[in-house]
């Protein structure tokens, strides 16, 4: 459950009460305690949509990445996958939530209706736990993409270094006596130099970026587990409503009256979310200003920094 927790996420699709259902809203919350949601604008079925993807000019980036690249290319793509599939998940818990609260109205039980409704807000806040990691997973994809970006421009560096050195080589045993020699003697040292700096540079990053892009996801990851504890907790308790001693057949159960009790525990499922902090631990995360300056070494190597560009790589064709 996100920071807003029950306000945003489930009110999006809890709009409407059945009028006998007895529900108030308490004066100081802003969500409602049903799941119960607008059937017509509501797909009962699963959230999901089966449409492929068609051909992009972006999936040929694979094939033409540099070769210091390629593999932490491909795991960014990998990357995109899992996050599509926690995407998917968190759309599906909530499809299942609504499908579960709409049956439990047609039991015609009270002690059901009910129980399934509640239980159905927090299989919902569930789901929005998912897209909220789904998030956070993006946003330490995108630090990695700094990592790949570096890697990228150095292998211009080592490259040209390699490719002196072999011209050389290949003079001193075709024309030793060449003048040309000398200079790309000369050019080898300028290109050493210039590639000292540029490995240097992506030593830092790399160091850097990797710990700070992990500690990211690790930090989601705790978060995420959690406050599904939470959920799960106040979800058990809602099951404990439902009476489930067997009646002898003519004989009518007891009638439900926890409907109180019930909306009370998601107020306390909403507090607990709410009032839920990160336990501090010994481990630091990485600070972005801690990269070290080359300034003045040796003419650098210009380094793209990528910003997180979820929007535009996520909709990437994946090969």
């Amino acid at each position: 459950m996100s920071r807003s927790s029950f306000d945003g996420s489930v009110q999006q699709h809890v709009s409407l009460y059945r009028s006998d259902s007895g529900l108030t809203r308490s004066s100081y919350r802003n969500r409602a305690l049903s799941i119960r949601s607008n059937k017509t604008n509501k797909a009962s079925g699963s959230g999901t949509s089966g449409g492929k993807r068609g051909f992009s000019f972006s999936s040929l980036r694979g094939t033409v990445q540099p070769e210091l690249s390629k593999k932490l290319f491909k795991l960014i793509k990998s990357e995109n996958n899992l996050i599509g599939a926690h995407e998917t998940a968190g759309r599906e818990r909530v499809a299942i939530a609504t499908q579960l609260s709409e049956w439990g109205e047609q039991t015609g039980d009270d002690g059901i209706s009910d129980v399934s409704d509640k239980v159905g807000v927090v299989l919902s806040e569930m789901g929005e736990q998912e897209d909220t990691y789904a998030h956070a997973l993006d946003d330490s994809r995108a630090i990695l993409k700094t990592i790949r970006n570096t890697e990228k421009s150095v292998q211009p560096s080592r490259d040209g270094k390699s490719k002196i050195a072999d011209e050389i080589q290949r003079l001193k045993m075709k024309e030793p006596e060449s003048a040309k020699l000398v200079v790309l003697e000369q050019e080898l040292v300028r290109a050493e130099a210039e590639n000292l700096v540029a490995e240097a540079q992506l030593s830092n990053i790399t160091r850097q970026k990797l710990k700070e892009a992990y500690a990211a996801e690790f930090t989601a990851t705790i978060e995420r587990a959690e406050k599904q504890i939470i959920l799960a907790k106040h979800g058990r308790r809602l099951l404990d409503l439902l009476d489930d001693t067997p009646v002898v057949p003519g004989d009518s159960r007891p009638a439900y009256e926890h409907s109180a009790q019930a909306r009370q525990i998601l107020n306390d499922c909403e507090d607990d979310l709410k009032d839920w902090q990160p336990e501090p631990d010994s481990f630091k995360t990485p600070e972005q200003s801690r990269s070290p300056s080359l300034k003045g070494k040796e003419k650098e190597i210009p380094i793209l920094e990528q910003a997180p560009e979820r929007t535009e790589e996520r909709n990437e064709t994946i090969v």
